[in-house]
């Protein structure tokens, strides 16, 4: 079976060589950068399953280098950063970011949370032969098998976290779901108060598929209870 590819992007040769180590011994293939210039031209010349992203570095930071990104792939993204504040996992959440570690970090965790991302990546991508792979809402196509989405026949990008959520909360359209009960099912990892987690990438999806977000037709809030898709 071939190995998926993880780009790791590190403007510090010690922390690059520390997350390949721990990458390798779980059987996955490493290919490094230095920046965000970098990081683009081997995203270019390589089949790169998810991408490791500082976000302080040189030339090109992190959250330029994501955006650039999402210009073009899917594929799963964890930022990396020494900042801890909530205003910045958010903010690295809605330049396209599916996760975030802060520095210091633990690279046992840091490899669980590879592993989980790809696992929902492929898991997801598996092409189903039944006939529930596409659901169709009122004008919102939702294909399954391909991961794609697309509202009044045009196409929208989401991330594969994004797709994660829009694809739970239409499995179970007409009932309300809680952040922890959305989060459970998308990340299956403790919910640790990942509210704004949430919230963040609930906004991005509604940004992308809402005419006018501010008067959603697909998603709804239930405020002190959580989200919805109606019947």
């Amino acid at each position: 079976m071939e190995k998926n590819t993880i780009l790791v992007v590190d403007d510090e040769k010690d922390i690059r060589e520390l997350i390949e180590i721990y990458l390798i011994n779980e059987g996955l293939k490493v290919i490094t950068a230095c920046d965000g210039i970098d990081a683009l031209e081997k995203l270019k010349n390589n089949n790169i399953d998810l991408i490791i992203l500082d976000i302080m570095m040189p030339k090109l930071d992190g959250m330029r280098t994501c955006l650039k990104i999402r210009e073009e792939k899917k594929l799963p993204i964890i930022m990396l950063s020494a900042k801890t504040e909530d205003c910045d996992k958010i903010l690295g959440l809605n330049v396209g970011a599916d996760d975030y570690v802060t520095k210091p970090f633990n690279p046992l965790e840091l490899t669980a949370r590879v592993k989980s991302q790809l696992r929902r990546c492929f898991n997801f991508n598996e092409v189903k032969e039944d006939d529930e792979d596409e659901i169709i809402i009122d004008g919102l196509s939702i294909n399954r098998g391909s991961r794609e989405v697309f509202v009044e026949g045009i196409f929208v990008r989401l991330t594969p976290l994004e797709f994660s959520i829009l694809e739970t909360l239409a499995l179970n359209r007409g009932r309300v779901m809680s952040t922890e009960q959305i989060y459970n099912n998308v990340w299956k990892e403790p919910f640790n108060n990942a509210d704004n987690t949430v919230a963040v990438h609930i906004r991005n999806i509604r940004e992308k598929i809402e005419i006018n977000p501010k008067e959603p037709k697909y998603i709804k809030v239930v405020w002190g209870v959580g989200y919805k898709i109606e019947k």
